[in-house]
């Protein structure tokens, strides 16, 4: 009494397992509905192992409820997280047994819930969840898969009674010193202070909490199981169960994901060292993949929604509540009801976009801020409707909503094998580019997964774009909007927004309006006064000198039929046989430069496949089906000219107006 409010001293500060309890009521309180808390109470005890009188969540439980497959050998890395948020906000408590306190603060962070205690942003969300996957010292390099060596729950309690762990005592790994660009990386542990702050006992945060992010790395065989967890839960929702995917994981299927992770991976710098710095982590998943980590959310609110219990029995249990003596009858269900099948993703399959490429598209495309599953429609394929810019305009042309392009080729030779491939090299800069292979990451093979690509086949190379307003021809000037979006998917993954300092975003270009026809994006149109100027300019320069390769920030060649590709920009012939993605590492066009590759490199490729999604449903494709056939009545209209029904003076005149007879011309008699 009299002392009134004061800093928190040594003496009554809180211990950390009632800030824990505090911090769970805060959580379970303002974050979760009742019937969210009772169905999350009833699956943990349902499941919950005992030993020495606590209850808790071993691995093989949490895999077992997530219904993980065995075949991703994901359920160590998802434990490893686990185990880790569980401490939050005590990093130093780390790995935390998972009780029912700790398994409430797992759901809650993943699932995103957290905001409404804790006001920070996903950035800070973001390194927490770094470094739930991080490790701090050499031994810890690959989580152990063999049972008996994990730490059972009595070996857990007398960790942390210790205080401190390994991840928190050793020096850890020489990776990313700090440097005066690393300011930002040692930043306090905002979600951290958030956590402390809202329990009014930031005074309890310790030096020992800090963990020493720029000593850390992520392994690259973990995060490559996590990476493809995630390309196989990006459609999941919170209704839906994951071994209805899983029991679609063939052979085949898992091959196409196990590839499509390599490509994700290999653009975090991984041939640097043995694993992914928070540096590359933190301006990778900002830059190129910023809903990487969505389909945890829907994974984990699984806990929320438990399908198999008998609410009915909860109600009648609150009416008539049981005598001490009364033995405790399960909840569950006997009967299950039978799960309904979610209705595809993809209306079909393409070459192309397949459904682990439509779920690495998901990483990064939000149209209109809504997720791409269930909302695309194939338009135009190279193989259905031939290769050709008019049937390419029947398909794609009067679509009104955002459509996505993508196309797949093999890397041509250095030098042209045949007279195509010659004529293609000679319609762009004689002074050519190194191609990409110098600039991109390699994937090395981990210790449990072979390498995606076989060193002997031909290099596969898939690049897209997503469109956001209806294609139209470009005779003058290019069409789109700073919304364009330029990416590669394979053999790695990299993404180039559209930039401020150009508006060429996308031009298609037919024949004959320049010899040099086609599509794509990053570049002048075709025979426009751009194109035009470059390549007088590229004139005066000698092909073969230095100053041939840049001009204004863009590649230039001399000579009609040159077409003088952007700075960051993919070219398609008119043709649809060969195409080429151009990068120079200085930018300065309609597209920005990647934000890990440097260098300047060109990959010139033959086109296998061509495809084109239209962003809608059955809506936007009724409306471009009326589009066409207004146009196709209009045709019609203007070739059937009321002529030769036997008024001769009006015939003459439409003939005179159509500029066939008059003037200087001679017409012939129309008795």
């Amino acid at each position: 009494m009299g002392q009134g409010v004061s800093v928190l001293g040594q003496q009554d500060s809180p211990s950390i397992d009632q800030l824990n309890h505090d911090l769970t009521e805060a959580f379970a309180t303002k974050c979760f509905s009742s019937l969210e808390l009772y169905h999350f109470k009833e699956v943990f005890k349902t499941l919950a192992d005992s030993q020495s009188g606590l209850k808790y969540w071993s691995e093989p439980t949490l895999c077992r409820f997530l219904e993980l497959p065995d075949v991703l050998g994901v359920g160590p890395v998802i434990n490893q997280m686990a185990t880790y948020l569980g401490a939050f906000p005590f990093p130093s408590q780390a790995p935390a047994i998972l009780t029912s306190d700790a398994l409430l603060k797992v759901v809650t962070l993943l699932t995103g819930r957290y905001t409404k205690v804790l006001k920070r942003g996903k950035s800070q969300w973001m390194r927490v969840i770094y470094q739930s996957l991080a490790v701090y010292d050499r031994k810890s390099l690959h989580i152990r898969d063999e049972k008996d060596d994990r730490p059972n729950v009595d070996e857990l309690l007398s960790s942390n009674k210790g205080g401190e762990t390994s991840s928190s005592k050793t020096a850890g790994f020489s990776i990313d010193q700090p440097t005066g660009d690393d300011e930002e990386m040692e930043d306090d542990d905002d979600l951290t202070l958030a956590a402390l702050d809202s329990l009014d006992a930031i005074g309890v945060f310790q030096e020992a909490e800090r963990s020493d992010i720029l000593r850390s790395i992520v392994p690259s065989d973990n995060f490559l199981k996590l990476l493809e967890l995630l390309l196989l839960v990006a459609p999941l929702d919170a209704q839906q169960d994951l071994s209805i995917p899983a029991t679609e994981l063939t052979d085949q299927r898992v091959t196409a994901i196990r590839q499509t992770a390599h490509s994700i991976l290999s653009f975090f710098g991984i041939d640097k060292g043995p694993g992914v710095s928070y540096k590359t982590f933190k301006k990778v998943i900002n830059t190129t993949l910023p809903f990487l980590f969505d389909g945890l959310g829907p994974l984990f609110e699984h806990f929320l929604f438990a399908k198999d219990i008998d609410l009915s029995r909860r109600t009648s249990a609150m009416s008539n509540p049981p005598s001490p003596t009364t033995p405790r009858t399960p909840k569950m269900s006997a009967t299950p009801k039978a799960r309904p099948q979610p209705i595809p993703v993809l209306p079909k399959e393409g070459e192309i976009l397949t459904v682990p490429i439509l779920n690495q598209l998901s990483f990064f495309l939000k149209p209109d801020s809504n997720p791409l599953f269930h909302r695309l429609r194939p338009l135009y394929s190279g193989a259905e409707q031939g290769f050709s810019m008019g049937s390419f305009e029947k398909s794609v042309f009067n679509w009104q909503s955002p459509t996505i392009l993508l196309v797949a080729g093999t890397r041509l030779p250095s030098n042209p094998t045949g007279s195509r491939e010659r004529a293609f090299a000679d319609s762009l800069p004689h002074a050519r580019l190194p191609s990409s292979d110098a600039s991109t990451p390699t994937s090395p093979a981990s210790t449990t997964h072979p390498p995606a690509p076989s060193d002997t086949t031909p290099q596969r190379l898939v690049f897209g774009a997503y469109i956001p307003v209806p294609w139209t021809h470009t005779h003058k000037h290019n069409f789109g909007t700073r919304d364009t979006l330029l990416f590669q998917l394979a053999p790695a993954h990299d993404l180039f927004r559209a930039s401020a300092l150009a508006t060429d975003y996308i031009y298609f270009s037919k024949p004959p309006s320049h010899p040099v026809a086609g599509l794509g994006f990053g570049s002048a149109t075709p025979g426009s006064a751009t194109q035009q100027a470059s390549a007088a300019t590229a004139s005066i320069a000698s092909p073969g000198s230095p100053s041939a390769h840049r001009r204004s920030g863009s590649l230039t060649g001399g000579g009609s039929g040159i077409f003088t590709p952007g700075p960051v920009s993919l070219h398609l012939d008119d043709a649809l046989e060969f195409g080429a993605f151009t990068h120079l590492a200085s930018g300065g066009g309609s597209f920005g430069a990647s934000a890990l590759r440097g260098g300047d490199w060109q990959d010139r490729f033959e086109i296998e496949a061509v495809e084109v999604w239209g962003v809608g449903g059955e809506e936007e494709m009724a409306r471009q089906k009326k589009a066409w056939e207004w146009e196709e009545r209009e045709a019609r209209r203007r070739r059937d000219v009321n002529l030769g029904k036997g008024d001769v003076e009006a015939d003459r005149e439409l003939l005179k107006m159509a500029g066939l007879i008059g003037g200087e011309r001679s017409g012939g008699s129309m008795a």
